[in-house]
């Protein structure tokens, strides 16, 4: 079993930044993708950045250019650095791993692992 516990979001104004973290413990071996997902109220969980065994990334066209998502492998640490930050990514801020082979690295079923969720409000 895995377990992620996500920290960093707040409260920021337009045009400022937050990182946030995930700390994940367990049997983290069996993680071969994790990302970011948020879900605004009324709104569907959206995939909005992800990272592979491999390093390789992906973003929501969304977030492009603004976000950047790394992990700290030894720290077994996932972040995502926000920037740019406008009223339009508030939302419930959630970190993801998955076990098994991924084909769609922002789909929210391809991911088995969730944490609780860190809040961030842009204002």
């Amino acid at each position: 079993h895995v377990q992620l516990v996500e920290s960093g979001g707040g409260s920021v104004q337009a045009g400022g930044s937050l990182r946030l973290s995930c700390a994940a413990s367990g049997d983290t071996h069996s993680i071969n993708c994790m990302g970011w997902f948020r879900q605004a109220p009324g709104q569907e969980r959206e995939g909005v950045a992800a990272i592979d065994s491999h390093g390789t990334t992906t973003y929501a066209d969304s977030v492009k250019g603004r976000f950047a998502i790394s992990k700290d492998n030894d720290k077994k640490i996932l972040s995502l650095q926000m920037n740019s930050l406008t009223p339009e990514d508030t939302a419930m801020y959630y970190c993801a791993g998955n076990y098994g082979t991924i084909y769609l690295p922002l789909r929210r079923a391809e991911y088995g692992y969730w944490g609780q969720g860190t809040q961030v409000t842009v204002s």
